[in-house]
This record gives structure tokens, C-alpha cells and sequence, in this order.
């Protein structure tokens, strides 16, 4: 007889053996239904394109049309991007609800000072809301990215004109049936679908609009602070592209490494401006590093983005596709070591294999351009100082991360790294409250935490005589 009361082959006494433990229960993907929302979101109503125009949005994983959205001129996430259902529903959907409660808690506690002058002043300060902030976001993040410009814009007092990337206009659009149902004044929050080159360019050059916040290429970037130096000097936040360097140590936690280094490259297909494309391993500890980076590229699983079991889909479309695959074949041609993945998963699919390269060179064109794809790239070096200058080399400066034991490296790298943030034995860890953004060619000012709502509110010097003094 075995302890417990039961017998040797499991069975309870005096009866048959117990069910077994259920499983923890997943949330269950929604099943595609018919959109509701396609037109314009405009002081709480929702209106047709003014010249009758509508663009197509795509499902990336089949390819099939979803519907037709109107377009403006000068839930859904999972469906509408391709990402994993799991990625959606934990990361994408609760990190959106964090972000408003967050701000939420803002809305009250946003508020000036008290300035010692003289005897013969009084000196205040008050936070006042810039106006009409417009908002451009990508197609990565839909729903994240549109917490992110509107969280903070509305607790300052702000109203905003947003408008999501033409890939991705679901998530946004359902947002709007769900702020008129919570019963915003009309006007506060308008949703304006369409094309970079039409709504999202007037919203750069509009006089009107009294600020931008972009999030997207610098190329781009680039175009909207001109558009906003020209029109009408209005305050103007990007965050934008990254080359971010992974430096391991030999010191690290291995395992560790190679795990968080890789969700790093290939979370969300790695289509993220944050992604991992550049890891630097010491030298003692590069081989074994490769090895147990390949099998661990191996473990993930590829399939239907509402099937919870997934962790990989595609990419976002036919033009992003070709672009991580044209860079994959100048990996292989400049000399890097394809050492798994670099093909489609399947022919007339947008599924690219995660993958792995080593050997690569800081000249090479996967080691300078922002792939956007399922690419790692691995490199070795031999000291600090060289690691530490070879990963500031880069033009962009959005994120980085240092694998080690020692803190007094991790801090000393730290400070040295040329990037808005730097994550210690970790990747991809963001918080509403954390500021992000970027130095060089990755945009600036910045968003999340207390330091974004200064994006967002214009200081007021308030000084009074007084008539008599004590």
C-alpha cells in the first residue's frame, strides 16, 4: 500500500483514482465577426470619408480581406495585425488598461509651484493644456500605441485627433464606439483613418493642431518635424527607430540570456522598435551561446494567431515581408553564419522562420538597418571598452541591455550606453510608469511616467506685486 491512502497503481482507496487536476484555463481568441466600426470618428459620430474614398485591411495571416474603411484626408488586434492571440490579450490589452489607469490617477495631481522670488513678489507656476494634440501611431502596437498619446494627452486636458496606421485601423476605431459609450464630450477624442501621405501629413501642417506625438521610422520622423517647423511651430514628440545592442558577459546567467535576448528579436515577429538585432556575447562564452540560441529558436511555435498554442505569426504585410527577407539574403551574402531559420514557413505565406545568425560584422547591412523581422544577430567581443564603443556606434539610441552578475559592471555599462533605456538581466520591460524614448535617431522627448505629461501641458509663470511687505 502506498502513503496517502492510496493503492501502488494510483487508484484512492475504496474507489476509482481522482480526476485529475484541470488545466489553468487560457482566455479563449474571439471568432472573427462582422466589423462594425469602418467610418471616421468625429465629435462622437461616425462619418463617411468627405470624397466617398475607403482603403481594404487585411488579416496578415491569410491573407483575406476584412473589410473596406473610410478614409480620411488632409479587440480586434489579434485579427487585424497577425500577432499572437496570448501576446494581445496579456500584453497588448492589459498593458493599454495599465496605462489608462494610470493616467487616470494623473488628473488631479497635475499642478504648479509656489516660487520664492522676493519680498515684494509673489511667483506661481501653473501646468495648462497645450490645445489639440494630434497623434500618428504604427501598426505594430495598435492598441498600445493608442493609449500611450491619448492617456496622457487627456489627463493634461488636451483633445485629441488621432490617426492609426492604415494596416491597423480596427482597434482604434472600435476604441471610439467605446469612448462615446462612456460618455466623452464630443470632440475630445476624433479618430481620422488614412494614409501617412494625406491625413497623417495634416495633421503635421495643420495650424490648428497645437502638437504632435508620432511614433514610427525616422525617415518619417523626419518629414513630420519639418511639417510642424513649417507650419505653425507646434511641440513635436518622436519616438522612433533603434538598432538596440544585447551585451552578454561571461558572468551572466546563461540560460537566462539566451531566453530574454531572443524574446527580445522575435516577440511580436520583431516588428518592434525595441527588438534585440544586435547581441554582443564575450568572447569565452560565444559558441555556447549560438548552440543553445538555435535550440531554443527552435522551440517556438508557429501557426494560427488565435490559436493560444502560438507564439510566432507573420509579418504585417507583403512589403514588410520582402523587406526582412532582402536583408536576410544580404546576411548570407556579406558572410554571416545562417545558423537556423532565413525561409518562409510556407510558400504565398507572410511567415518568416526565427532567425539566427553569427559571425556578423559591424558593417554588414543586418548590423546597421532596422530589420523590423524575426532576425538575430550575434556578435563577439573581448572587452568592455570595445563592446561598450561598438554598440554606441549606431546612429539610433532607443534601447539596450547588459547581461552580467556584477552590478558595478552593470551600472558602469549603463552609464556609458548612449540609449533612453537600459534594462539590467532583462528585456522588454515597460511600465506606465517608466518614461521611454530615445537619444540620436530614435526621436525625442518622452513617453509613460510622470515626465510625459511635460509633453503635453505648457508652463505659465504667474508673478504679482504685492502692496505691502511685513
Amino acid at each position: 500500500m502506498a502513503q496517502n491512502g492510496t493503492t501502488e497503481n494510483g487508484e484512492a482507496e475504496g474507489g476509482p483514482p481522482p480526476a485529475p487536476a484541470p488545466a489553468p484555463a487560457l482566455p479563449q481568441p474571439l471568432k472573427v465577426q462582422e466589423v462594425r466600426h469602418t467610418k471616421i470618428f468625429i465629435d462622437n459620430e461616425w462619418r463617411a470619408s468627405s470624397r466617398g474614398r475607403t482603403f481594404p485591411t487585411f488579416n496578415p495571416a491569410t491573407g483575406v480581406r476584412i473589410c473596406d474603411i473610410q478614409e480620411a484626408d488632409k479587440t480586434l488586434e489579434t485579427l487585424d495585425t497577425g500577432k499572437p492571440f496570448l501576446q494581445s490579450f496579456f500584453i497588448d490589452l492589459e498593458g493599454s488598461i495599465k496605462t489608462l489607469r494610470y493616467y487616470a490617477g494623473w488628473t488631479d495631481k497635475i499642478h504648479g509651484q509656489s516660487l520664492p522670488v522676493d519680498e515684494t513678489f509673489l511667483c506661481l507656476t501653473k501646468h495648462e493644456p497645450i490645445g489639440v494634440c494630434g497623434a500618428i501611431i504604427p501598426w505594430n502596437f495598435p492598441l498600445l500605441m493608442f493609449t500611450w498619446k491619448i492617456a496622457p494627452a487627456l489627463s493634461c486636458g488636451n483633445t485629441v485627433v488621432i490617426k492609426p496606421a492604415e494596416q491597423t485601423p480596427l482597434t482604434a476605431l472600435h476604441v471610439g464606439s467605446l469612448i462615446k459609450e462612456a460618455d466623452f464630450p464630443p470632440g475630445v477624442v476624433n479618430i481620422v483613418p488614412g494614409f501617412g501621405s494625406t491625413a497623417g501629413a495634416a495633421i503635421s501642417s495643420h495650424k490648428d493642431i497645437d502638437k504632435v506625438a508620432f511614433t514610427g521610422s525616422t525617415e518619417v520622423g523626419q518629414l513630420i518635424k519639418e511639417a510642424a517647423a513649417k507650419s505653425n511651430l507646434k511641440r513635436v514628440t518622436l519616438e522612433l527607430g533603434g538598432k538596440n545592442p544585447c551585451i552578454v558577459f561571461a558572468d551572466c546567467d546563461l540560460q537566462m540570456a539566451v531566453e530574454e535576448t531572443q524574446k527580445g528579436a522575435f516577440y511580436n515577429q520583431g516588428q518592434c522598435c525595441t527588438a534585440a538585432s544586435r547581441v554582443f556575447v564575450e568572447e569565452s562564452i560565444h559558441d555556447e551561446f549560438v548552440r543553445r540560441s538555435v535550440e531554443n529558436a527552435k522551440k517556438v511555435v508557429i501557426g494560427d494567431p488565435l490559436d493560444p498554442r502560438t507564439s510566432h505569426g507573420p509579418q504585417i504585410d507583403q512589403k514588410q515581408f520582402d523587406k526582412v527577407m532582402d536583408l536576410i539574403e544580404s546576411g548570407k551574402k556579406e558572410g554571416a553564419r545562417l545558423e537556423y531559420g532565413g525561409e518562409a514557413v510556407a510558400e504565398k505565406s507572410l511567415f518568416i522562420k526565427p532567425t539566427v545568425f553569427s559571425g556578423v560584422k559591424d558593417h554588414m547591412r543586418i548590423a546597421k538597418e532596422e530589420i523590423f523581422g524575426p532576425v538575430q544577430c550575434i556578435f563577439s567581443f573581448k572587452s568592455q571598452q570595445e563592446v561598450v564603443d561598438r554598440a554606441n556606434s549606431s546612429q539610433y539610441g532607443l534601447v539596450s541591455a547588459v547581461f552580467t552578475q556584477s552590478m558595478d559592471r552593470a551600472l558602469s555599462v549603463s552609464a556609458a550606453l548612449e540609449t533612453g533605456t537600459v534594462w539590467i538581466n532583462c528585456y522588454n520591460a515597460l511600465h506606465a510608469q517608466t518614461p521611454f524614448g530615445g537619444y540620436k535617431m530614435s526621436g525625442n522627448g518622452r513617453e509613460l511616467g510622470e515626465y510625459a505629461l511635460a509633453e503635453y501641458s505648457e508652463v505659465k509663470t504667474v508673478t504679482i506685486k504685492l502692496r505691502e511687505t511685513i
